[in-house]
C-alpha cells in the first residue's frame, strides 16, 4: 500500500534486536529500511536484517496446519479445529495413561517475552507438567550460570553496548561479533579509533581477530586455563585492585592460591599460547585504566563452560571492574531473545523474574497472579538435552510441543535426538516454514512471523523492546498465542490464556514484580517513547537500570564472588584414533539451525564446509574445494575442504547451520549449567 508509514520494530535475528523501519509493499510484501536514531544499531544492519522480509510470500511459508495421515504416513493439510482437537485428545489419551509429566514443551530463545511467558504458564497451568525447557539452555546459560553465582544476578551485558566503546582494553573470549552480529563491529573500530586496545581469544583468525591489537590462538578447550594463567600472572606483578577486592568481593584468597601454580610455561603447555603472548595481555590489562571482557559462545559451550566464565569474571573482579563505568564482564547473548527468554519461565527450574521454581516464596507470588494454587504448580523438571534424551522412554514424556526451535539440526549427538523425536507417541511443531523438525513432526501447525506480530523481545543488553506488527499474516497462519490459548481451553484450564500480546505484558510485569528481572514498571507505551527500557524496572516512575552493579552486587551481601576453578580440559580429547580438534560455530550469511536464512535467495548458502590447516591438508591428502569425511566418535559428515591458515593446525572447523555438523558434536553436560559441549571434541578427518 502506497503511503504507508513504515512500523518501528526489529530485526528477527540475534540478540542485538536492531531497529528497522519495515513498509508494507503491494499486497502481501515488505521493504526493509533504517531506523537511524534507534540508539543499538543507529540504522546499520548486516545483510540478514536487509534481507529478513524475504520469506514474506515464500512458497516454503506455512499456511495450513498439516496432520500425517496414519494410513499413509504422509503429511496432509487440516482445519485448525481439526489439528487442535487431535492434539487436545492425545494429550489428554497420554496425561490418563502415563501422567502430566508424558507431555513436554520444548521453546525457543527467539520467541517474544509474551510467547515465552504464556509457554511456562502453559506448562505449568493447562498441562501441569514439569517438562519444559527451550533451545536457550544451549546458548548462554553457562554464562548465566556463572553471573548469578559471581554477582546475583544474571543479565547478559551489564550496561549498554555501546560502552564498550569508552573502554581501555575489550577482551573478547570466544567471540566472532564482526560475522555474528556486524552492526556491533563498529564500536570495536570506535575504541581503536579513541585509543583503546582489542584482544581476542579464538582458535581461529576470524574477521574479528583480524581488528584486534593482540590475537591469543587457544587449543579449543582450554580458555580456562588461559584466565587462570593471566590472573596468575596479574596478581604477581602486583596489578590486583586489593582496595576494590576488599571493599566490594569475598573469597579472593581462596582463588589467589589456587592460581599461584599456574605460571605461564604451564599455560603455555595447556593452552598452546606462548608465554610472551600471555605476559602481552597480562602488561596491558595491568597498565588499563578501565577493562571490560566479554565472553561468547566459543568460551560458554564446553563441560566447563560455566567454570571458564567464573574464570575470566575472577580476572575482571581482580582488576576492580565490574560496576566501574566502562568497565567489567559481560555476556554477548545469542539469539534475539535470548535474554528475555531466559527470564519468564520457559526454563525447567524457573517462574517469572527470574524465579527458581523450588522457592516457596516465587511459587506464592506467582501462582497468585494466576489464579492458582501454589501446591497445583509441578516442580523442576529436566534440563533441555536430558529432555530431549528421555523422549519415549520408561519414564520419559511420550508427547512433545516445538515452539521456536529446529531440535534435529541444533541439538548434539543430532542423530540420537532425532531417534529419540521418532520414537515419541505425538510431535508437534510450530514453525513458519517446513523445517527438519517440522518434517518428523505428527502436526505442523503455522505461525506468524515477526513482521505479523507484535510483541517485545529483550536483547543483549537487558533493554526491553517493542516488536511492532507491520502486515498482517497471510490467511490460515496464528500467532503462538493463539496455539497456546487454543489447546488451553481445549485441555480444560482452569485459567484463560489472552491472545494480545500487550495484555499478557501486562501479567507478566504483575508476575515478574519483586523478582530479579523486574518489568513491574514497563509498559508498551514507555518502551515506544524510550526506545526500549532496561530491566530491572520495579515501577513506572522507576527510570531503568541501564548499568548494573555501581554501588552493590545483587547478592546477599552486596558483594561479588571470587570462586576457585579448576582446569579439567575438554571431556573428550584427541587420541589415535580421532587425533585432531573439531570446533564448531558461525557464518556471516547464516544464522542459527538455518531454517529461515537457508531459505532467502539473496543470502549465500553454499553448505556446509570443512575448514583446515594446510599442514594437516598436507598430511592427509586433502586439497581445497574437495570433499573430506570429518568423523568423531557420534558419527560422520563429508563436505568441501577450505585450507586455510588462519585456523590452527590441529584443529578443524564445521559451520552448524546445515545438518551434520551437530551429528558430530559431544553431548558431555556442565554440571551447573547442563549445556553440551559443543565447541570441542575428538574428531578425524579423511579423504
Amino acid at each position: 500500500m502506497a503511503g504507508t508509514a513504515p512500523a518501528r520494530t526489529h530485526c528477527p535475528y540475534c540478540s542485538l534486536q536492531c531497529g528497522m523501519a519495515v513498509t508494507r509493499q503491494g499486497r502481501s510484501g515488505i521493504e526493509i529500511g533504517a531506523w537511524e536514531d534507534f540508539p543499538v544499531n543507529e540504522g546499520a544492519l548486516c545483510r540478514k536484517g536487509w534481507t529478513s522480509g524475504a520469506l514474506r510470500g515464500s512458497r516454503e511459508r506455512l499456511t495450513q496446519p498439516l496432520v500425517r495421515d496414519r494410513a499413509t504416513g504422509e503429511l496432509r493439510a487440516a482445519e485448525w479445529d481439526e489439528a487442535l482437537d487431535l492434539v487436545a485428545d492425545r494429550i489428554r489419551s497420554l496425561q490418563a495413561a502415563h501422567g502430566k509429566d508424558a507431555v513436554a514443551v520444548f521453546g525457543g530463545g527467539g520467541l517474544t517475552n509474551e510467547k515465552a511467558y504464556q509457554l511456562g504458564k502453559f506448562a505449568r497451568v493447562a498441562l501441569g507438567t514439569s517438562q519444559i525447557d527451550y533451545n536457550g539452555r544451549w546458548c548462554m546459560s553457562s554464562a548465566a550460570s556463572a553471573a548469578n553465582q559471581a554477582f546475583g544476578v544474571d543479565r547478559g551485558l551489564p550496561f549498554p553496548l555501546a560502552d564498550i566503546e569508552r573502554t581501555d582494553v575489550l577482551v573478547l573470549v570466544g567471540s566472532n561479533l564482526a560475522e555474528t552480529m556486524p552492526p556491533a563491529a563498529r564500536h570495536l573500530d570506535r575504541l581503536r579509533e579513541r585509543g583503546g586496545k582489542v584482544v581476542v581469544v579464538d582458535p581461529r583468525l576470524t574477521p574479528t581477530a583480524e581488528r584486534a591489537d593482540l590475537f591469543l590462538q587457544p587449543v579449543p578447550g582450554t580458555d580456562l586455563a588461559l584466565a587462570l594463567g593471566i590472573l596468575h600472572l596479574l596478581d604477581a606483578r602486583g596489578a590486583v585492585d586489593e582496595e576494590y577486592v576488599a571493599a566490594r568481593t569475598t573469597g579472593f584468597e581462596e582463588v589467589r592460591r589456587s592460581v599461584a601454580s599456574w605460571w605461564p610455561e604451564r599455560v603455555e603447555r595447556v593452552t598452546g599460547v606462548a608465554t610472551d603472548e600471555l605476559r602481552a595481555l597480562a602488561d596491558l590489562l595491568a597498565e588499563a585504566g578501565t577493562v571490560t571482557v566479554l565472553t561468547a559462545r566459543g568460551a560458554e559451550q564446553h563441560a566447563q563452560g560455566t567454570a571458564t566464565v567464573l574464570a575470566w569474571i575472577n580476572v575482571a573482579l581482580a582488576l576492580g571492574m565490574p560496576g566501574t563505568p566502562y568497565a567489567g564482564y559481560g555476556c554477548l547473548t545469542g539469539q534475539g531473545n535470548g535474554q528475555g527468554g531466559r527470564e519468564h519461565g520457559q526454563k525447567a527450574d524457573q517462574l517469572p523474574g527470574y524465579r527458581m521454581i523450588d522457592d516457596p516464596a516465587a511459587r506464592a507470588h506467582v501462582a497468585g497472579v494466576w489464579g492458582v494454587d501454589p501446591d497445583s504448580l509441578p516442580g523442576k523438571g529436566r534440563s533441555a538435552y536430558e529432555l530431549l534424551t528421555s523422549l519415549g522412554q520408561d519414564g520419559g514424556p511420550k508427547a512433545l510441543l516445538v515452539h521456536g526451535s529446529n531440535i534435529v539440526v541444533s541439538a548434539p549427538h543430532a542423530t540420537h535426538v532425532t531417534q529419540r523425536l521418532e520414537a515419541l507417541d505425538l510431535l508437534v511443531v510450530c514453525d513458519i516454514v517446513m523445517s527438519e523438525t517440522a518434517a518428523l513432526a505428527d502436526v505442523v501447525l503455522p505461525i506468524t512471523q515477526w513482521a505479523e506480530e507484535s510483541g517485545t523481545m529483550t536483547n543483549l543488553e537487558g533493554r526491553v523492546i517493542l516488536r511492532r506488527r507491520a502486515i498482517a499474516p497471510p490467511a490460515g497462519v496464528r500467532s503462538d498465542l493463539d496455539v497456546i490459548a487454543g489447546l488451553a481451553e481445549r485441555l480444560g484450564s482452569p485459567v484463560g490464556f489472552s491472545v494480545e500480546p500487550e495484555e499478557v505484558f501486562a501479567e507478566l510485569g504483575r508476575a515478574s514484580a519483586g523478582g530479579k528481572a523486574d518489568y513491574a514498571g514497563i509498559t508498551y507505551a514507555r518502551i515506544a517513547e524510550e526506545k526500549g527500557v532496561f530491566w530491572p524496572c520495579p515501577t513506572p516512575e522507576h527510570p531503568g537500570t541501564p548499568r548494573m552493579f555501581a554501588d552493590s552486587f545483587a547478592t546477599a551481601d552486596g558483594r561479588a564472588r571470587f570462586l576457585v576453578q579448576e582446569h579439567r580440559g575438554a571431556a573428550e580429547q584427541p587420541d589415535a584414533s580421532y587425533p585432531v580438534h573439531l570446533t564448531t560455530g558461525r557464518v556471516l550469511a547464516q544464522y542459527q539451525s538455518g531454517a529461515q536464512t537457508r531459505r532467502i535467495k539473496a543470502l549465500t548458502d553454499e553448505g556446509a564446509f570443512v575448514e583446515l590447516h594446510p599442514m594437516l591438508a598436507e598430511r592427509i591428502g586433502a586439497h581445497d574445494g574437495e570433499p573430506v569425511v570429518v568423523r568423531t566418535r557420534r558419527g560422520e559428515m563429508k563436505a568441501p575442504a577450505r585450507v586455510v591458515t588462519t585456523i590452527r593446525p590441529d584443529t578443524v572447523f564445521v559451520p552448524f547451520h546445515w545438518v551434520g555438523a551437530n551429528r558430530l558434536t559431544n553431548d558431555a553436560l556442565d554440571p551447573s549449567s547442563r549445556m553440551p559441549e559443543f565447541k570441542v571434541c575428538a574428531a578425524e578427518v579423511l579423504v
